[in-house]
């Protein structure tokens, strides 16, 4: 297992400051390992755990520098609008990718903006949807220039979505790119702005049959408690997890399995090595209400003309 930790910090460059700190770790590290060799044994689950990036911290830890959605107590807008209500009927399988609409999965790093990232995955494929033009948008203009408390230590995706709105667009990640950082607001440059909205409407709450209606007509953001994704690496996740909505990710399609469990397909931002190249699919249409891990509770897109 020592070897296993040396060869692991080597893949990943990692180090330490002590020999305390290294100790540490490997603990951590130790018991990871075990208790993902003793899942993937047992052989009885839809999906795989796999040793990656995250092996040496606790979930507590991956949790706090990994997610970052915080919606405030007020969450809901006065508008009961929901644009896809009187949709009668939805594809069996889609994937935005598959209709170029979903950027590269990418990495947030320990800044807590998951939330940016969600909201600008929904932005990027409603703007595809709209122009036919697939452009990598910005996350760190909103995380710059949002103007209030949303930023790397949380934030929730409305916010991102108001401001695009009253920016009159959003600049491209290669004229204001990611830094993973807290940063001063620049001035648009009026010729990289995309991504007009004129805002953004809700999902009904607890209704997965909502969300579908919403995800076949465009990428919708959504919150949900991602405590048992740590160390997922591939398939369906059908394990444990709460409804405590602590994390962003971007619904970019659905689909039934060949043993005809249903799933959710989620891009995710902890970059295209954790999990299915950067996605996470999930098991839908359960028996609770607010669906797997929370999923259902809280989720949004933006509207445009």
């Amino acid at each position: 297992m020592s070897i296993q930790h040396e060869q692991w910090m080597a893949q990943r460059k990692r180090t330490y400051k002590s020999n305390e700190e290294k100790l540490k770790r490997f603990k951590v590290f130790k018991d990871n390992v075990e208790f993902i060799e003793k899942f993937n044994k047992a052989g009885k689950n839809k999906y795989e755990l796999g040793v990656n990036e995250f092996a040496d911290l606790t979930n507590e830890e991956f949790l706090a520098k990994y997610t970052g959605l915080s919606i405030p107590s007020s969450k809901r807008s006065s508008s009961t609008s929901f644009m896809y209500k009187n949709v009668n009927a939805v594809p069996p399988n889609l994937d935005w990718r598959d209709r170029r609409a979903v950027t590269p999965v990418e990495k947030q790093g320990g800044c807590g903006s998951c939330w940016a990232f969600s909201a600008v995955a929904a932005l990027e494929g409603i703007n595809k949807i709209k122009t036919g033009n697939l452009v990598s948008l910005s996350k760190q203009q909103i995380l710059d220039c949002i103007n209030t408390t949303d930023n790397c230590q949380g934030g929730w995706m409305e916010n991102a979505f108001d401001f695009v709105s009253r920016n009159q667009g959003l600049e491209s990640d290669a004229d204001y790119p990611y830094q993973a950082t807290n940063g001063t607001c620049r001035a648009n440059k009026p010729s990289s702005l995309g991504a007009r909205i004129t805002g953004h409407q809700f999902v009904p709450s607890n209704n997965e049959t909502a969300l579908l209606m919403a995800v076949a007509n465009q990428p919708v953001s959504v919150g949900l408690d991602p405590s048992g994704f740590q160390f997922y690496k591939g398939g369906i996740y059908t394990g444990k997890c709460g409804t405590k909505l602590t994390h962003a990710v971007t619904a970019v399609g659905y689909g039934t399995s060949e043993d005809g469990t249903k799933y959710w397909i989620f891009k995710n931002s902890w970059g295209p090595k954790f999990g299915e190249k950067g996605y996470i699919r999930l098991q839908r249409d359960i028996a609770a209400r607010e669906g797997m891990c929370g999923i259902a509770k809280h989720a949004t897109y933006p509207t445009a003309a």
